[in-house]
């Protein structure tokens, strides 16, 4: 049965629920009245069940439609401005024993070269990350109790956190690694990270186990309940995400704000962000082998429904899209984007040989991170390297407080500006330095709170003459 606070994976994301959910929603995908009411219902701006934001998703009134790509605009705007988290993904090792048929990573592919980083290359590629200008890492790792073992994650996240080069040091580290204790999630709250990050790929069980046919993520309950356990670890900040392509996608929208739901209800707080890739061209894996595909006009409908019925969920994505495909769900919901990415071990400090690859998956989005920091400020886009809320304690619920309340414009906003002042007087290119600095003065009148406003020109002024760090 149903039930949305048991810790049992299949009863949580219960398969009938999920069938009764799209049944639904295909019979009342013309029910304007329906419609209308389910939008007046997310205008109050405290989310949607997941069977009222399928109906949505399936809503093929255009009017409607355009009401719903309106609305997820303006809470976008309300709830996180218009600042985007900048982030990078760093590759520790692709060594796995999973048998996933969509990752090239799989155990049986035999021709993709294989690399681990040792402490001392960690080190040389956190700080060509730095030298970019990041501040915010997520880390990723294949599975391989051998090869890396959570000890070697912890040193690594050591390591990371230790270097400082410079006016450049990474402050928050994400983590996306498999499914594991409770104890080794209490390790990973202690190493300080920020976010585990653990995707789901499809929440059909029967199309899971197809995918997962060998290694240990072949157990879909204990990779579903994963969150539980990390969160039951101590880790206040979890992130959920589907790999769109792999399984039909209304099936895993709705198994998406189930799981949502669930953490909500059983753990007192809902995840902190979501992410919506799709499948990529990588290696040895071929998306057109999979029929799933979904389209650009689909997808932009997919992030405009999550934010409409998560409206304080974090949205991320990654260099997987085009630069076109990014700036148009930047404006739907997408808060936190990466930049200046490498999918490949060691892919930092110098440009991997072709027949070297190690790669995860093709990168769409290859511009330089100053590049893509001067397209955001040129969008009116406040490009935010923030990790204050982190450092401060200011996690879980404390941070959905914080974001309920509406005091995001008189913490959140100030702390971006004081982020990219560092980045402009550090590692800005002339034009970006110009265009960011004209950005900031116009933006600094817009905090509400004049005590903190003028904290906050103060502040910036001292970055100005070569301090750092500064945070509210």
């Amino acid at each position: 049965m149903y039930s949305v606070m048991s810790s049992k994976a299949e009863e949580f994301i219960n398969h009938e629920e999920i069938l009764e959910t799209l049944k639904y929603a295909e019979e009342n995908k013309h029910n304007e009245k329906l419609i209308t009411e389910i939008i007046e219902k997310a205008k109050l701006r405290k989310g949607l069940t997941h069977r009222e934001a399928m109906v949505l998703l399936d809503c093929d009134i255009e009017e409607k439609n355009q009401e719903i790509y309106a609305l997820a605009k303006q809470i976008k705007l309300d709830f996180y401005g218009n600042r985007i988290v900048m982030f990078a993904p760093l590759y520790l090792s692709n060594y796995c024993i999973n048998g996933c048929e969509y990752c090239p990573y799989h155990r049986k592919n035999k021709h993709i070269t294989r690399k681990k980083l040792t402490q001392e290359e960690i080190k040389k590629e956190v700080i060509a990350l730095q030298d970019m200008g990041h501040k915010r890492l997520a880390i990723e790792a294949g599975e391989d109790p051998v090869n890396n073992p959570i000890e070697y994650i912890l040193e690594s996240i050591k390591t990371i956190y230790s270097i400082k080069h410079k006016n450049g040091a990474i402050r928050r580290v994400n983590v996306n690694i498999a499914a594991t204790t409770v104890e080794n999630y209490q390790k990973l709250k202690e190493a300080g990270i920020g976010t585990y990050i653990l995707f789901q790929e499809t929440y059909n069980k029967e199309q899971y186990e197809k995918l997962h046919p060998s290694g240990p993520k072949s157990d879909y309950a204990y990779h579903t309940e994963a969150m539980d356990r990390a969160m039951d670890g101590g880790i206040d900040d979890v992130g959920l995400g589907v790999l769109f392509g792999l399984n039909l996608y209304r099936y895993d929208f709705v198994g998406l704000l189930m799981h949502a739901e669930h953490l909500e209800a059983a753990k007192g707080c809902g995840p902190h962000t979501i992410s919506v890739p799709r499948l990529r061209t990588a290696d040895d894996i071929n998306p057109e082998e999979f029929n799933n595909g979904i389209t650009d006009e689909q997808f932009a409908k997919i992030v405009a429904c999550i934010r409409v019925a998560v409206p304080y969920t974090g949205m991320i994505i990654s260099t997987r899209e085009s630069k076109a495909t990014r700036e148009k769900v930047l404006e739907l919901g997408v808060s936190q984007i990466s930049g200046g990415s490498r999918t490949s071990v060691g892919g930092y400090v110098e440009e991997e040989p072709e027949e070297e690859n190690s790669a995860q998956f093709d990168v769409n989005d290859n511009r330089p991170l100053d590049e893509v920091i001067g397209w955001l400020i040129d969008m009116g886009y406040v490009p935010s390297f923030c990790t204050a809320c982190y450092r401060e304690g200011r996690t879980g619920d404390r941070f959905m407080s914080l974001l309920k309340g509406g005091q995001i414009q008189n913490c959140c906003h100030p702390n971006a500006l004081m982020t990219l002042n560092e980045y402009l007087d550090d590692y800005a290119s002339p034009s970006v330095r110009a265009a960011g600095k004209k950005m900031i003065d116009d933006e600094l009148v817009k905090i509400p709170n004049p005590k903190v406003r003028e904290r906050a020109t103060n502040y910036i002024h001292s970055i100005d003459e070569g301090e750092r760090d500064f945070r509210f």
